[in-house]
């Protein structure tokens, strides 16, 4: 019998997503040269779902741009070299100034076992504390408040928390955009008719389309809101007396403080600048609803007093018991997919590994032994912030960045620049060739990137997954574990660091997690600490606290009403209201908000090189109110340049009506690898919160100007353009093409003769097609070679050229048509083309025509009825809002009715 052709299986490699701290499972299978991505449907934090960034992981994986070898300088050398570099550099600075005068700077996309090896390194073999994280700017001001009070760092809410709540509160969180399958979980309790949201955010995110109620606070009056709503609770009655009475200390001076600075609602709301019905709403909302789950995130963190504003979140979870039982609790949600895992090993500069603490001698004596380490760090060492200040004043001489991009996310980032430049030894680990941070480095060692890497990470709500290779290491790429063990052994440390693997490490962070704990903390996952190579290789997502103790059976922290301060109960945080360390004054008269866009991810090193990623927001902007815009002179989609004590940067202006007036929102992304000048953290004030350390990146005094220029234009080209000569540009990668969006203040005499040069459109056989009004100051021109086009320029006095939608669709024509070249001339389609707009839906690249399009034929109402019609917002979800939006414009009387 004939049996047909044997076809071999694709094998599947289970995995997790390298974005944000939902920590999504993701399947992979390698097809040929292609990677296919899908969600993990058995994975407790997605079942299957994927935000677009994930859908697009296939598209990042090409090694154009890698960091393939190792390089001392600008020379390719050998491991051999390279390490020794590293390690004789280290020793040297060490010996000459003392452990203190070196330092490690982490990163939230270390696997966890890369993590436990750097800090081992740091803290118990040089013997300083000098390791901090980029997750410092994240999420430190959460770890704070859990531990004031909690007594460790334990988040006790988990995902399907979300689904069991009555009520869930999002505070300074675009979920929406920042954590896009959480928010299709809580978009689909709501429309189930289970759960009421509540959003707090000074902007009308496209979170708030879900909202029962958005309170459009003023910025940085978190901690009055909440401390009033703590007196509204105490007055009401709304209070678990036998919780606080069993569970609970401070209340008393909690409340005290709450009745003294917020204790009267319309005095609230005026200082909140909201209406005292709306605040009086949710304070009621709050105290109906016994499952409340208050989800908070870098609206919170990021902020001066970021660690009161978390304490007064969980005051209000304390004094009514809601903490510890199903659907109910604070709710911190991470940043990046490892930010918890780095925690867990003692990532930050302040604590020990197995969330022990620095400043006890017996933690420290309990590692030390455990380690047979030489040493044990005896104080914290410098955060994030101090550590770069500590660089630039030459305190701190070697310096070793991994896997991140100081240069572009830290705040005042131009002093961090500065800093580097004259630094002894700068060495960077990276999967990445050039970087703001990595031209500065005198040693740049190749990591193993997302894809190569083996390893776990822990999500927001505790989960520790695996995260599997399915490609090879390509070139000479390493695990940051094995290059941070290669360097340990290069400076004499060879028997603290001899793994063979990922699995030795993580059962030696699992055995340490027990050692001296027997329920002293939460933070125990001992139950791990006999698994052998295979159960490591094949385990499951699993959640901590795992303590390898019969007794022990509870997952969810609190359920028995016990805390891990000495005394077993929680404290109350007395938060007394401050503002911002740096105010609005005549000369920097509005406040700067920086953030994310839902479809790229920190500095854009990987979500920049998938091209269905850059069409929701191909380049930097300001968004800022329309009164706003009119007293700074500025118009929509002209250039501006927004300024503070600090810095600035020159970004195209939005006036989307989403802004309170006296604010304005810039992205963080944009980096100089993407744009001449659109690092925003190069404005950001260094002000930092006491406590936590955490950078304000939420409020800082800026103005907006015009940027005057006397020609915009944008160029699509097959290959990469020259981009020095040009006052201004963005880059960003679309399908089979560059997208350069540009401004000069020089008019060519000849745009022709100029652009056929700076094209290369000089070959005899190529098409060169042109327009010129040199009157109207128009030019448009396309290079078109064997049929196909190559490159289109157009340029204007004015930013409102020619579609980019419709042009980019001519690059996916084998041949152009008639039609087409016409098009090109006059600037827009011609019969037969069409013009699609803007991407909505980045999942499946689905147009705004083309919705539009739909909801009208069809009549369509509903957000489902658009996904089945075209499959917009059928993924994630994250486009749905902007959906909601449009229907609500083509609706009969809608906003888009009116206009018309």
């Amino acid at each position: 019998m004939n049996a047909g052709p044997l076809v071999k299986p694709v094998a599947t490699t289970r995995t997790t997503c390298p974005y944000c701290g939902v920590g999504c499972g993701v399947r992979a299978r390698v097809t040929g040269a292609h990677v296919e991505i899908d969600g993990d449907v058995d994975h407790p934090a997605n079942a299957g779902r994927l935000c677009s960034k994930g859908t697009a992981l296939g598209e990042t994986l090409g090694l154009g741009g890698r960091l393939l070898y190792p390089h001392v300088g600008r020379e390719r050398v050998g491991w051999d070299t390279a390490l020794a570099r590293v390690a004789d550099g280290f020793q040297r600075v060490i010996a000459e100034h003392g452990p203190e005068s070196v330092a490690f700077y982490v990163s939230g996309q270390l696997l966890t076992e890369d993590y436990y090896v750097a800090n081992k390194l740091m803290k118990g073999y040089i013997g300083a504390a000098n390791i901090d994280t980029n997750s410092r700017l994240c999420m430190a001001s959460a770890v704070a408040g859990h531990k004031r009070a909690f007594g460790e760092d334990v988040v006790p809410v988990s995902y399907r928390d979300l689904e069991l709540a009555d009520l869930i509160v999002l505070v300074g969180s675009n979920t929406a955009w920042c954590h896009p399958v959480l928010f299709k979980r809580i978009s689909e309790a709501r429309e189930r008719g289970d759960v009421k949201v509540v959003v707090i955010d000074p902007r009308r995110t496209a979170t708030c389309e879900i909202a029962d109620l958005h309170l459009p606070v003023r910025a940085g009056t978190d901690v009055w809101l909440f401390n009033g709503l703590l007196a509204f609770l105490h007055q009401h009655g709304v209070v678990h007396t036998q919780f606080v009475a069993a569970h609970t200390v401070d209340a008393n001076r909690a409340l005290a403080v709450a009745d003294n600075t917020a204790g009267e609602v319309n005095a609230v709301a005026k200082l909140c600048r909201i209406g005292a019905g709306q605040l009086r709403a949710f304070y009621q909302l709050f105290a109906r609803h016994e499952r409340v789950v208050t989800v908070f995130s870098q609206g919170v963190n990021q902020s001066s007093a970021g660690t009161d504003k978390v304490n007064s979140i969980i005051n209000c979870h304390l004094l009514t018991g809601r903490i510890g039982r199903p659907g109910m609790g604070p709710f911190s949600v991470t940043g990046q997919p490892n930010a918890m895992g780095g925690r867990e090993v003692g990532g930050l500069a302040n604590t020990l590994a197995a969330h022990m603490e620095l400043g006890d001698a017996t933690h420290r004596a309990t590692v030390q032994a455990f380690w047979n380490s030489p040493s044990v760090a005896s104080r914290p060492g410098l955060n994030a912030v101090d550590l770069f200040e500590a660089v630039h004043a030459g305190r701190v001489k070697a310096v070793w960045i991994m896997a991140t991009n100081p240069l572009v996310s830290l705040p005042n980032a131009d002093r961090a620049r500065a800093a580097l430049e004259r630094c002894e030894l700068v060495v960077v680990s990276d999967c990445v060739a050039e970087t703001d941070t990595n031209v500065f480095a005198h040693v740049r060692l190749p990591a193993a990137a997302w894809g190569e890497k083996d390893g776990t990470v822990t999500n927001s709500e505790r989960c520790i997954s695996r995260q599997r290779p399915f490609l090879p290491q390509p070139g000479e790429t390493r695990p940051d574990w094995w290059i941070v063990c290669e360097v340990a052994k290069r400076m004499g440390f060879t028997e603290g660091f001899e793994y063979a693997s990922p699995h030795s490490i993580f059962v030696e962070h699992a055995r340490l997690s027990g050692v001296g704990n027997a329920g002293a903390r939460a933070f125990d996952i001992s139950a791990l600490a006999d698994l052998t190579r295979a159960e490591y290789d094949a385990l499951e997502p699993v959640y901590w606290p795992l303590p390898n103790r019969p007794s022990a059976t509870s997952r969810r922290p609190f359920d028995d009403g016990r805390f891990f301060h000495a005394d077993g109960k929680a404290r109350l945080v007395p938060t007394p209201p401050r503002g911002a360390v740096h105010q609005p004054d005549q000369e920097y008269p509005l406040i700067l908000n920086t953030g994310r866009v839902r479809d790229q991810w920190h500095s854009m090193t990987r979500s920049g090189s998938a091209p269905r990623l850059t069409g929701h927001a191909p380049e930097p902007y300001v968004d800022l109110h329309p009164q706003d815009a009119l007293l700074c002179g500025v118009r929509e989609n002209e250039l501006a340049r927004v300024s503070t004590k600090w810095g600035s940067v020159v970004v195209r202006v939005r006036v989307g009506g989403d802004m309170p007036r006296g604010m304005i929102f810039v992205p963080i992304h944009w980096n100089d690898s993407f744009c001449s000048d659109g690092r925003v953290g190069a404005l950001v004030n260094p002000a930092v919160d006491p406590v936590s350390g955490q950078p304000e990146f939420k409020h800082t005094p800026a103005r907006v100007a015009p940027f005057s220029v006397a020609w915009h234009g944008f160029v699509l080209s097959r290959k990469p353009l020259a981009t020095h000569g040009f006052t201004w540009w963005t880059r960003a990668l679309g399908a089979q093409f560059h997208r350069y969006e540009l401004a000069g203040r020089r008019v060519r005499g000849d745009w022709s003769a100029w652009w056929r040069r700076a094209v290369s459109a000089l070959d005899e056989e190529a098409d060169w097609l042109e327009y010129v009004d040199r009157n109207a100051g128009l030019f448009r021109a396309a290079l078109v070679v064997n049929e196909r086009i190559e490159v289109c320029v157009s340029i204007g006095p004015r930013p409102n050229l020619a579609s980019r939608t419709w042009l980019s669709g001519l690059f996916a024509k084998q041949r152009l048509c008639e039609l087409d070249r016409a098009g090109l001339l006059i600037g827009h389609p011609v019969d037969g083309g069409t013009d699609n707009g803007p991407i909505v839906c980045s999942c499946f690249s689905v147009a705004r025509t083309a919705i539009c399009d739909a909801i009208e034929r069809n009549a369509l109402a509903t957000v489902d009825e658009v996904g089945r019609a075209c499959k917009a917002g059928t993924n994630c979800g994250s486009c749905q809002p902007e959906i909601r939006v449009l229907l609500a414009e083509l609706r009969p009387g809608g906003a888009r009715q009116r206009r018309d």
